[in-house]
C-alpha cells in the first residue's frame, strides 16, 4: 500500500513539474500565461455501493457521508491533472443488517476541460463542465459487524463528469459524478465475506456538490479562459459589423446620444480631423475634449470586470483617436459602486482600468503611451438606486 500511494504522489509531482519545464507549446515564463492554473475543488455528497455486498447487506440509495479534496492544475485551457483525496462511510439502512466501514482514497487523474472542445466559451462564460479520469489507492476499514485489524487494500479507476457554475473570477460551483471501480477489493463493503472475485470486483458510484477556488493573480482560471483580449476584439468586430448593418437597413434605428456620431457631427461641427466646431476649436481637439469631459467611459455590470456590449464602442473610439494622434497619450481610471467594502472595491476598480488597458494594447496602441488606475468606490450618486450606480461602475479615459 505504502508503494503505491508513494508511486501515485511521485507521479503527481512529475507531471507537474514536467509541465513547469515545458517550452515547446508555450511560454517559459508563468508571468505571461493569461489564466490562473491552480485550483483547490472541495466537495461533498451521496453514494452507492453497488457490489460487493454480503447477502442481508443493504445501503440507502443514496447514502450520505462522502467527500473529496482535490487539487488540480491545468496544463493549458483544455487538459490538466487532479490529485484527489477522498473519504466514504458506509453504514446499513434500517432493512439492512447492521454494519459500518470506511474507505480513504487518492488518485491522479486526467482532466479535460470539454467546455472548450464543444465552444461552450463562444455562447457563455458561466457554464461548463469538465470530464476527468484516472487511478490510485484506496483503503477499506471494517469496524462493524467485525473489527478488522487489517485494511482492505485495492486499485481504483474512475471516470466522472463535472458541470460548472461560474459564480465569480475566483469561485466556481459544481457538480460532479465519479464511477469508480476497484481491482483486489478483497472483503464485501461490510466487511462480512471474502472475495474471489477477478477484475473489477468492486463498484463505487459518488455524486458530489462543491466549490471551486482559483489560485493565482491572473483574472480568470483556466475552465474559463476565451483567448483572453483577442477573443474580445474578435468579438468587438463582430459586433461593430453587426451594428453598421442594422443602422445602414433600419432608418429607424437610434443610437445612445454618446455614440451617434451624427448627433456629434450636429453638435461640434466635426466634419473630419481637420474641421472646426462652434467654439473655435479644431475636430480633433473636440474630440479630446469630449473623452475629457467624460461623454465617452467604459461601463460595467455588478461585480464584474467585462466591458457591456455597448461600451466595446468606446474603446474603440479612443484607439481611434490614439492611432490618429501618435503623439498622445492617455490615462484609464477605474471606477466601482458603493456596495462591498472598500478595498474590495478599490481592487475591482484597478482591474476594469486594467482590463481596458489590455484591449487597447491589443488593438496596436504603444503600451508606453498608457497608463491605469483605479480609483475604488465612487459615491458620486444615490447608493440605493440601481440605475445610478450603473452610471459610476466605470472607466474613464484622460487623454494628454
Amino acid at each position: 500500500m505504502k508503494k503505491l500511494l508513494f508511486s501515485v504522489l511521485l507521479l503527481s509531482g512529475a507531471a507537474a513539474m514536467a509541465q513547469e519545464t515545458m517550452t515547446q507549446d508555450g511560454p517559459r515564463d508563468r508571468d505571461v500565461i493569461p489564466y490562473n492554473q491552480w485550483s483547490i475543488d472541495v466537495g461533498a455528497g451521496v453514494h452507492k455501493p453497488v457490489r460487493p455486498l454480503a447477502g442481508g447487506y443493504f445501503t440507502n440509495t443514496p447514502s450520505f457521508a462522502q467527500g473529496d479534496l482535490g487539487v488540480r492544475y491545468m496544463v493549458n485551457d483544455k487538459f490538466g491533472f487532479n490529485l484527489d483525496l477522498g473519504y466514504n462511510r458506509f453504514e446499513g439502512d434500517d432493512d439492512s443488517a447492521p454494519f459500518k466501514s470506511h474507505a480513504y482514497r487518492v488518485s491522479l487523474e486526467g482532466v479535460v476541460n470539454a467546455g472548450t472542445f464543444l465552444g461552450f466559451r463562444e455562447w457563455t462564460d458561466r457554464f461548463n463542465f469538465l470530464v476527468h479520469a484516472g487511478a490510485g489507492v484506496t483503503a477499506m476499514s471494517y469496524k462493524e459487524p467485525l473489527d478488522i485489524d487489517d485494511r482492505d487494500e485495492m486499485l481504483n479507476f474512475t471516470v466522472g463528469v463535472t458541470p460548472q457554475l461560474r459564480l465569480s473570477d475566483r469561485v466556481t460551483f459544481f457538480g460532479d459524478l465519479s464511477i469508480f471501480g476497484h481491482v483486489r477489493q478483497d472483503r464485501t463493503f461490510d466487511g462480512t465475506a471474502a472475495q474471489n472475485l477477478r477484475g473489477f470486483d468492486g463498484f463505487l458510484v459518488n455524486a458530489s456538490v462543491g466549490f471551486s477556488f482559483a489560485l493565482g493573480g491572473n483574472e480568470v482560471h483556466a475552465d474559463w479562459y476565451n483567448g483572453s483580449v483577442q477573443s474580445q476584439l474578435n468579438d468587438l468586430d463582430s459586433r461593430v459589423s453587426t451594428l453598421e448593418t442594422e443602422v445602414a437597413n433600419d432608418t429607424d434605428y437610434t443610437l445612445p446620444g454618446y455614440l451617434d456620431q451624427n448627433a456629434l457631427d450636429s453638435k461640434y461641427a466635426m466634419k473630419g480631423s481637420n474641421a472646426t466646431g462652434t467654439n473655435g476649436t479644431d475636430g480633433s481637439g473636440l474630440i479630446k475634449q469630449l473623452i475629457n469631459e467624460g461623454y465617452v467611459n467604459v461601463y460595467f455590470e455588478f461585480n464584474s470586470t467585462k466591458p457591456t456590449n455597448y461600451s466595446l464602442s468606446s474603446i474603440n473610439f479612443l484607439a481611434k483617436y490614439m492611432n490618429e494622434n501618435p503623439s498622445a497619450s492617455a490615462n484609464l481610471t477605474g471606477y466601482a459602486d458603493e456596495l462591498g467594502t472598500s478595498d474590495y472595491n478599490q481592487t475591482l476598480s484597478e482591474r476594469r482600468a486594467k482590463m481596458v488597458y489590455d484591449i487597447l494594447v491589443a488593438t496596436g496602441v504603444d503600451a508606453s503611451r498608457l497608463t491605469h488606475q483605479g480609483q475604488g468606490e465612487d459615491a458620486s450618486v444615490e447608493k440605493s438606486s440601481d440605475p445610478a450606480r450603473q452610471l459610476v461602475r466605470r472607466v474613464k479615459f484622460q487623454v494628454n
